[in-house]
């Protein structure tokens, strides 16, 4: 799934799910950091609005994007985007995903109070659900999100500590997604996650981008050929087998 950040973004996601068909599929949205591209649009807001909605519209019916986003709010990065900018643009792309009924691929950062109360304003008018990916929340966030009915995407930034290890346990596997994050997000040896790693396979070997080959990664980059060593990690933190993992 290739994420959409922006309304660029969101048409070049589109693009490689065309592309790739069976193989890649879209979001489209614009995410919280991002949000200041609705105001500075040539035309004005609503425009942009209007031709993410021409986007979102097109690629559902074509079922190359599956979801509406990545969109929320991020209050780790205010100096990106100011925290009223992001308000009114979550709020403006919600009644968007409603309009089209899409699931929702969602991000939230340092703003559970409000990201949580703005969806579960709307909740009865959400046809589907989604995932709150790339989730770092406490414990008792990712409780409220399972009860609102929303699913939880587990990446490299959500095994970081013994914290996240506690609360990864916790997630009811019917309710976890695993994810990459690409080119983010990467587990790293310094993350408490290492100790979790038994029988993983060894990641690619990584090489400067000028040196890439097909069965090489390049180096710095974190890219999705990845996704089993979250899967392993997320077996052993659990207990079970990365089979029952990958089945779910």
């Amino acid at each position: 799934m290739v994420t959409g950040s922006d309304l660029q973004e969101s048409r070049n996601a589109v693009q490689l799910a065309e592309d790739y068909p069976g193989l890649c599929y879209a979001t489209v949205g614009v995410h919280p950091c991002s949000a200041k591209s609705f105001e500075a649009h040539q035309s004005g807001p609503n425009a942009l609005m209007s031709e993410l909605r021409e986007v979102a519209t097109k690629a559902k019916a074509a079922g190359t994007a599956v979801a509406f986003g990545e969109f929320g709010l991020d209050y780790d990065r205010l100096h990106l985007c100011p925290k009223e900018t992001q308000l009114t643009y979550f709020k403006q792309q919600l009644d968007l995903a409603v309009e089209l009924h899409m699931p929702l691929f969602l991000h939230s950062r340092a703003a559970a109070e409000d990201f949580e109360s703005i969806l579960t304003a709307r909740l009865n008018e959400l046809p589907k659900r989604g995932v709150v990916h790339s989730f770092t929340g406490t414990m008792e966030e990712m409780k409220r999100i399972v009860d609102m009915g929303f699913d939880v995407g587990i990446n490299g930034c959500s095994l970081k500590t013994d914290e996240n290890m506690d609360v990864v346990r916790e997630v009811p596997l019917e309710r976890l997604q695993i994810e990459t994050d690409g080119p983010w997000c990467e587990m790293r040896p310094s993350h408490a996650s290492a100790k979790y790693l038994q029988g993983a396979p060894p990641p690619p070997k990584a090489v400067k981008k000028e040196k890439w080959t097909v069965d090489t990664m390049v180096k710095g980059r974190n890219e999705s050929c990845m996704i089993p060593r979250v899967a392993y990690a997320v077996a052993n933190i659990k207990g079970i087998t990365v089979e029952e993992v990958c089945e779910a």
